[in-house]
This record gives C-alpha cells, sequence and structure tokens, in this order.
C-alpha cells in the first residue's frame, strides 16, 4: 500500500507545474502522471476526493493535511485554467451593450474553493509567474490578465510552445498597458485627430456619405503604433485592406492622405485625368506612400482599393503582399505585413473569410500571418448582432487556424494599442494569423443620413450618452497628472486649423487628383485604349532558345523512376518537338512559359489541379513514383532568369482569384494566371471578375496582366462541363478593359501569353481554353509558327477558293474543327470557316477585310455550340454591323447544354447541320 507515498515527498509545486502541462497538452506527459490525473478528474467530477483517498492508503502516514492542501492546489489549478479558457467571457469589453450572461461563472465556489481560502498562499500561482501567494492575489491577477478591457482567446491552441509564450506575455504587468508620457500623449494626439475629423466632416458635408469611424476611433491610434513598432521590428512594406467604414479616417491619420484631397472628392470635383479614368467614390480608393517613422526608418505602406463587396479586398491584400515577399523579400517574409481590417458582420457572414484563412499556412498563398482587425460596431446596416451569426463571437473563424483572438474594449484606448502590439509581437515570432475584435458602437446609422433608431432604439440611446474615446483619454491623463486642462483644446483647435486651411486651399483647384495605387510598381507601363490593344506585336522568340527549352522539358532525370505514363508523355513530348514538328497544346504552353522565364519574367499558375492540369495535359509537375518527390522540367531550362511557381489550390475560386489579382497587381513582370478547374467555375467568383478585374483600371485607375484560363467546349458533359459562360464576359467588355480570346492552335495561344508581358501596358487576359482540342490531332502548330509566327486576332480560311464561297463561316474555339470535320464529310467547298481567336478588342477591321476577299458570298453566319442566348452571338450582333449574320447555334435554353448525352449530341449536330443548310433553323 506504499506505492503512493511518493506523494508526501513531492513538492506541490511540483503537481501544480505537471497537471498545468497536462492540462495543455496531455499526450505531452508521462504515462503515468497522465493517468493519475485523468482519475483525478474523472474522481472530481463525482464529487470525489481522490487525493485525500489516495493519501490514506500510504502505510502509517497521517496525510489528511497534505491531502487537504493538495487538493486544494489542484483547484487552484482548475480555477487557473478555467480564467484561461473561459475568462474572455466576463472581460469588461462592451461600452454600450450589457454583455450576454454565460453560466458556470468564475466564481470561486464553482471550483471547490470557498471565501476561507482567500488568504491561503498557494504555490499554483507559480503557474502565472508569480511567486507563491494568496488565493486573493491569484484572483486579482487572473481578473487583471482576463477579465478587464482585454479578453484572450488562445487555450485552443495545440502547440504548447505557443500557448507557453502566449501566457507569458500575458502576465508582463498583469496583461495592462504600460506607456510612457510621450507614448501617452501620442496616443490622445492620434486620438485627437480620429475625433476631430469626423467632426470637421459631419459639420462641412452634412448628410454626405463618410461611414464613419466614430465609436471605434481607437482604431487610429492602434494602427499607428503598430506601422511605427513593426518598422523597428524590421518590417519594411505594411499591405491593408478594409472596407468603407472608417476608411477615410484612416487614408488621412494613418497613411497621411492630402485633405487637400480628400476634400476635392467631397466635393464633386472631376478628375485630372482623360477617358480613361472614370473614378469611384471616395471612400472605395486606395493609397501608396512612404511613411517615415519617429525612429527615422521608411516604411512603405499601401491602401488597397475597394468595392462595396466587404471582404473582396482580403484576398487582394494577401496576394499583393505574397508578390512582394516572392519579389523583394524570397528569404524573410515577415518584411511585408498584411492587415485585413473588418467589419463583424462582414467577417461573421462572408464565405470569402473562410477561404482567405483556408490559404494562410498553404505553400502557394501564406504570407507568414495576417493581423486581422474587426471593427465591431454590433450592427450590421439595420441587422443587429444576434441576428447576424449563430457563432458567440464574430471572429471564431479564427479557430480554423487556431488563431488567438483579443477581443478588447474600443473606449480604452491604451488597451487597445496593447493588444495591437501583442498582436505584432505574436505574428513576428510565429508567423500566423492573430485576431484583434476592437468592440465600440456606430454613432450613425449605416451611413450619416441614416436613422439607426428605426431598428435600434435602445442601443441608440445608450450611445447618444457615451463621451468619444479622445475625452475619455484625456480625462484619464488628466487625472494621473500626464496633461493639463488645456493640452486637448489646444490639440484640436490646431488640427481644426491645418483642416480648414486644407479645405481652403483644396476649393481654390478646379480637378480631382487620384494618384495611382502602387505607382511605383507600374513605373514605365502605360494605359492603353483599344486601339493600341489591337496593334501587332513581336511575340517572336529564337529558333535555338525553343530548342533549348524543349530539350529541357523533354528530357526526364535519369537517375528517377516514374510511371510509364510519365515517361511515354514525356518522351512524346520530345517526338514532337524534334521529329514530326507537330506540337500539342500542352507543349506550346511550356514553350511558352519557358521563353518567359529566359527574358527575365517570373511565371505563376495557379488553381485547383493546375500542377497536372484538370484533363492531365500540363504535368508542369512531375513526380518520382517511389518518393513522390517534384521534379519541375521548367526549373531547368538553360538561361532562366525568371522564377517559375506552380501550386495546385484549395478547393476555392472566389478566394484564389483574389489572391492572384492581387499578386498580377504588385507584380506586372509577372505572368499570374488562375485556371478554372472547368471554365464555368468562375461563376464561384464572380464578384471578383465584376469589381475587380473588369472595372478597375476604370474606376481605380489600377492595371492589372492577370490571366484566367477557362475550360471551355461541347463534349456532351452536361451544364456544368461544357460553357465557360463566354456570354458574360462579353457583357462586361467595353472600351479597353481586358482581351478576351478562344484560340484553336497551340502557337496563337503562345503568341498570346507571350503578348501579356511585352507590351507596356498590362489588361486582364480571359481565354477560354480547350479540353478536347488538347489531344485532338490537328490542333498542332509547327515550330516555325512559335519562332516565327505572331498572334492572330482573326484567322482565315486556308482551304478553299475565295471565288466559289457561297457562305462565309465566323466562329470560335472547338466548333472549328467540328465544322471543319462535316465540311470535308460533305466535300464541300462553298463554305469558307473564319475563327475569330480574338473577341475582345473585337477585331473589327481584320473581319471586314476577310470579307473582302469573298466576293460571291451571300450568305453570312454566326455559328457557335452554345444556345443562342449564350455564347458570343449577342455580343456580336451589338458590335459588329458590317455584315448581317444568319444565326446557327442551338435555340437558347436556360442551362448551357443538356445533362442526356443523346440529347446533347443531337442539339450538337443540328447545329452544325444549320451552318450548311441555310433553311433549317431552330
Amino acid at each position: 500500500m506504499d506505492r503512493f507515498s511518493f506523494l508526501n515527498a513531492a513538492h506541490t509545486a511540483f503537481f501544480a507545474d505537471l497537471y498545468d502541462q497536462y492540462l495543455q497538452n496531455p499526450d505531452g506527459v508521462e504515462p503515468s502522471w497522465r493517468s493519475f490525473f485523468q482519475g483525478f478528474d474523472f474522481a472530481n467530477e463525482f464529487n470525489g476526493s481522490p487525493v485525500e483517498e489516495l493519501m490514506s492508503m500510504a502505510d502509517g502516514t497521517d496525510c489528511s493535511v497534505v491531502s487537504d492542501k493538495l487538493q486544494k492546489e489542484f483547484s487552484v489549478l482548475k480555477l487557473i485554467d478555467g480564467y484561461r479558457t473561459r475568462g474572455h467571457l466576463f472581460t469588461k469589453t462592451n461600452p454600450v451593450r450589457e454583455r450576454r450572461t454565460y453560466s458556470p461563472d468564475l466564481a470561486i465556489e464553482n471550483f471547490g474553493l470557498t471565501s476561507a481560502d482567500l488568504n491561503t498562499v498557494f504555490d499554483a500561482a507559480r503557474i502565472v509567474n508569480l511567486n507563491p501567494c494568496s488565493l486573493q492575489e491569484i484572483l486579482n491577477h487572473l481578473n487583471k490578465v482576463y477579465c478587464e478591457s482585454i479578453g484572450i482567446e488562445y487555450m485552443y491552441i495545440r502547440d504548447p510552445k505557443v500557448v507557453e509564450w502566449i501566457q507569458k506575455r500575458l502576465d508582463i504587468n498583469d496583461n495592462q498597458p504600460s506607456f510612457n508620457t510621450d507614448d501617452k500623449k501620442r496616443i490622445l494626439k492620434k486620438l485627437n485627430e480620429a475625433v476631430s475629423f469626423e467632426n470637421f466632416l459631419h459639420t462641412k458635408y452634412v448628410g454626405q456619405k463618410r461611414f464613419s469611424l466614430e465609436g471605434i476611433e481607437s482604431a487610429i491610434p492602434a494602427l499607428d503604433f503598430l506601422i511605427e513598432a513593426a518598422a523597428d521590428k524590421g518590417v519594411e512594406q505594411f499591405v491593408m485592406g478594409m472596407a468603407h467604414r472608417g476608411r477615410l479616417n484612416v487614408l488621412a491619420n494613418v497613411f497621411g492622405k492630402s485633405t487637400q484631397d480628400i476634400f476635392s472628392e467631397f466635393d464633386g470635383k472631376d478628375y485630372d485625368d482623360d477617358a480613361l479614368f472614370d473614378g469611384d467614390v471616395k471612400y472605395h480608393l486606395g493609397l501608396t506612400a512612404d511613411r517615415q517613422t519617429q525612429n527615422g526608418k521608411k516604411i512603405n505602406v499601401n491602401l488597397a482599393p475597394n468595392p462595396s463587396h466587404l471582404e473582396t479586398v482580403g484576398a487582394v491584400i494577401e496576394g499583393i503582399t505574397r508578390a512582394k515577399q516572392d519579389k523583394y523579400y524570397p528569404q524573410d517574409f515577415s518584411k511585408v505585413l498584411p492587415i485585413a481590417v473588418h467589419g463583424d458582420a462582414a467577417v461573421a457572414g462572408q464565405g470569402i473569410v473562410y477561404e482567405i484563412i483556408q490559404m494562410a499556412k498553404l505553400d502557394g498563398y501564406k504570407t507568414n500571418g495576417t493581423i486581422h482587425l474587426v471593427l465591431n460596431n454590433q450592427v450590421g446596416f439595420t441587422t443587429n448582432y444576434l441576428d447576424a451569426r449563430s457563432s458567440t463571437y464574430c471572429t471564431d473563424i479564427a479557430k480554423v487556424t487556431l488563431s488567438p483572438v483579443l477581443h478588447v474594449n474600443a473606449e480604452d484606448a491604451e488597451a487597445v494599442v496593447h493588444a495591437m502590439l501583442f498582436a505584432l509581437e505574436y505574428r513576428m515570432e510565429f508567423g500566423t494569423d492573430v485576431f484583434i475584435d476592437l468592440l465600440g458602437y456606430r454613432k450613425y446609422g449605416h451611413n450619416e443620413g441614416d436613422e439607426p433608431r428605426f431598428t435600434q432604439p435602445k442601443l441608440y440611446k445608450s450611445i447618444s450618452r457615451q463621451k468619444n474615446p479622445r475625452d475619455i483619454y484625456a480625462e484619464k491623463l488628466k487625472a494621473e497628472g500626464s496633461i493639463d486642462g488645456n493640452y486637448v483644446s489646444q490639440l484640436e483647435a490646431e488640427y481644426k486649423s491645418n483642416l480648414e486651411q486644407s479645405l481652403e486651399e483644396s476649393r481654390k483647384r478646379d480637378l480631382t487628383v487620384i494618384k495611382p495605387f502602387m505607382q511605383d510598381e507600374w513605373k514605365g507601363f502605360e494605359q492603353a485604349e483599344a486601339d493600341v490593344m489591337l496593334q501587332k506585336f513581336d511575340t517572336k522568340v529564337d529558333k535555338a532558345v525553343l530548342t533549348d527549352i524543349a530539350k529541357t522539358v523533354t528530357e526526364l532525370p535519369s537517375d528517377k523512376k516514374f510511371i510509364s505514363k510519365i515517361t511515354k508523355l514525356i518522351g512524346d513530348r520530345k517526338t514532337m518537338f524534334f521529329e514530326t514538328d507537330k506540337l500539342d497544346w500542352a507543349m506550346g504552353e511550356m514553350l511558352a512559359y519557358g521563353s518567359l522565364l529566359t527574358e527575365g519574367y517570373d511565371v505563376r499558375i495557379s488553381g485547383q489541379d493546375v500542377e497536372r492540369g484538370t484533363f492531365s495535359h500540363r504535368h508542369a509537375v512531375v513526380k518520382v513514383e517511389d518518393s513522390e518527390e517534384e521534379v519541375i522540367l521548367l526549373d531547368h531550362i538553360p538561361n532562366k532568369k525568371g522564377n517559375f511557381f506552380v501550386y495546385n489550390s484549395h478547393l476555392s475560386e472566389y478566394g484564389v482569384l483574389g489572391f492572384e489579382y492581387g499578386y498580377a497587381l504588385a507584380n506586372p513582370n509577372a505572368l499570374t494566371i488562375w485556371e478554372a478547374q472547368f471554365g464555368d467555375f468562375g461563376n464561384g467568383a464572380q464578384i471578383m471578375i465584376d469589381q475587380y478585374i473588369s472595372a478597375a483600371e476604370d474606376k481605380w485607375n489600377n492595371q492589372n496582366g492577370i490571366v484566367m484560363l477557362l475550360p471551355h467546349g461541347y463534349e456532351n458533359q452536361g451544364a456544368e462541363h461544357s460553357s465557360a459562360r463566354m456570354e458574360r464576359f462579353l457583357q462586361l467588355c467595353a472600351n479597353h478593359n481586358m482581351y478576351v480570346a478562344d484560340c484553336t492552335t497551340p502557337a496563337n495561344f503562345f503568341h498570346l501569353l507571350r503578348r501579356q508581358l511585352v507590351t507596356k501596358f498590362r489588361k486582364p487576359l480571359v481565354v477560354f481554353t480547350p479540353k478536347s482540342l488538347l489531344r485532338h490531332p490537328e490542333a498542332v502548330s509547327s515550330v516555325e509558327e512559335f519562332a516565327n509566327g505572331q498572334f492572330q486576332e482573326v484567322i482565315d480560311d486556308p482551304n478553299v477558293n475565295p471565288a466559289d464561297v457561297k457562305s462565309l463561316v465566323f466562329c470560335t474555339g472547338k466548333f472549328y474543327y467540328d465544322l471543319k470535320a462535316e465540311r470535308e464529310a460533305n466535300g464541300r467547298t462553298d463554305v469558307a470557316l473564319v475563327r475569330v481567336e480574338q473577341l475582345f478588342p473585337l477585331p473589327i477591321e481584320q473581319m471586314k477585310t476577310v470579307i473582302a476577299k469573298y466576293p460571291n458570298v451571300d450568305d453570312y453566319v454566326w455559328a457557335q455550340e452554345e444556345p443562342r442566348n449564350m455564347g458570343a452571338y449577342g455580343y456580336m450582333l451589338m458590335h459588329f454591323h458590317e455584315v448581317k449574320f444568319r444565326v446557327a447555334s442551338p435555340k437558347a435554353y436556360s442551362a448551357p447544354a443538356a445533362g442526356s448525352y443523346v440529347r446533347s449530341k443531337k442539339r450538337h449536330v443540328a447545329a452544325i447541320a444549320m451552318v450548311f443548310d441555310k433553311n433549317l433553323f431552330q
């Protein structure tokens, strides 16, 4: 019975420390102790007294005193664990609402302790980095750390080292701010700027929307201190995304945007630019600037432009950040810091947030940790927070990546700055995400003309009584003697005087100046209109260079074993280049990438299954059979000057396309490609397409060279595997906003991709790429066509005598080969097939030239495999008026294709027949 006698000899601090380790990570404790503690927990749940029972077994020893003390030590440990796990539920973080109640609470009685224990000294204090002290002192410490203006969630983190780091950091100074007088005055100065800026706008621009920051002004000193501290820690670039709430305040008081420019925007003046730019509302615009810190360090700050789709910009800033990291700091990603500012309703309600969060630790998308700041005004437009989410907190998404969350009272300015500095230290230490939930309120309605009392009369009665954070903080500083009674009035008068002067100066100007975002990245590039986009560009590549690339990408490492299909595939590529001179789509694509890499451009491809390719054509990455080691042949081409990046993405369209758009925005000298698994899967990223890709140059003066590869073509595979929704992209086309192409030959695709980077401008490129054409025996090109060809916007029919032609058929993509096969089967020489390879900008003059070659035509046909209400037919009717087209297509349908193979095939055959018989019409 003496097997438990060791308990008498051990110091209770030893038990406390060991039990704390067990609570954090049971598997990290030696098995016999783990069993002991599991027994303790089991017995404790049934109100037993396991320690006392164990002690009584010790032969000949009176252990009642030791047993009771040890039991109490364990109870104190349970109490500490309770505060660490649930303390955030009992904080003083809500300035305008009584927070919800949770049960059980943190009363000591719930942990087997009583008021009689308050003066008892416990060794368990060591767990919270205190010397042995009374229970009352331990409670005081725990309440200050976990239950005042900052509540923190972190106990779900699975890495004990991270948990220990957080706990030690929290225990310093009871997790209370400790700022010197100069820091306090700086906090007050920034609060004054935030408050005075909003007051000034409210007075000067009555009723105008500005989406004010009032109620969460403490975000301004927090961001200010973040930038200063980040620069001291080696951060050199700062990339931020936020929606409209508080954006103007951030632009003026954190990023240093000219208030003259802001006032010009409020006055509604026209822009100092030409017809290439239409502008956007003032609270959507971005800014890039170089900021000098107090310690003399320069940090580049970027606030990305954004649409009203609240969380879209989060994906974009991650892409911008990664591009900057790849380009400037490939060995130290920590030097570029992304910060995403969310609204509480948006971070909880928008699915894009989850897509972005799931990127955080993936090789192709990680950015070494993002600081997420939630401006929590506890209402979304008119919706109460209880109706806006099912989760306890709007930030519960953070648990996906086991990121800590700090819930902070926005009226405690020092606590807000303290929490932000904690978040920075955490990000720099661990390179992972961290969240700050800044609880405040929204002083007015959704905008300044809105009436919030319609929907939240009780809440807004409380808000009307609130002092602003500046005045609250000023009173605190006066009470402690840090400032005198006139300090704030002097600050306010000086700042408002500057605003008045800026307003006066701005009204002397007739036009508004909009500075392009990240203008340094875009030096040497010029905006281009449609006529420039239609010019011919030199995309030739020396045949010797192509030969060197081909040798590399058609030779597998001899010391590694690959599956037989890969060996054959790579061997076939060698044959097609060096023997048959018939290069397929995949080979042409590899040559395009390889040639750009030799010229110093980067190439980045991402999307679902892009490494191999959805249709098993690309094989940019091949795997060693036994080890699954990755081999990327393009990495080994001679004279390679650029970087080749290829990443299979997670199952996301919206988030990943947003990321790649941001990447292309920050690196115009990279060919940045997003490929959809099937073309119409781009539907899931429609907001990104509508708000950024098609419109950003017009709204924000931002060029972008993102390439979207959208597999398209009717192979009788059903509605979701046929159409890339060509009609939707064409509807978005206007003026000079993007390229849209549907190529039919590998060489034309090769020159199209190269054109993206050889020009002095950048436009998004949408390509409807093939599926069955990837291996079609006629969809091949010669080496000569790659080396000395150029992109052909229109490809005339080389197989007919123009004088014999009666029907001139225009078409795009794969349908050309179907029509060609039918013409050959019927021996028709009176039908010419013309391929329109570029749909936007539409090469009207080239098409007119082709028409002029056929003097005897009396039948002009637009042929498409898509239903009549889809595809390019409607677009052609709007934009090409040289001839009147007869349409040959399936009739209009609501779905792109039939689910039945037989029905789909029947419609396809009927559309082909219509081309060759003008009397047929559906």
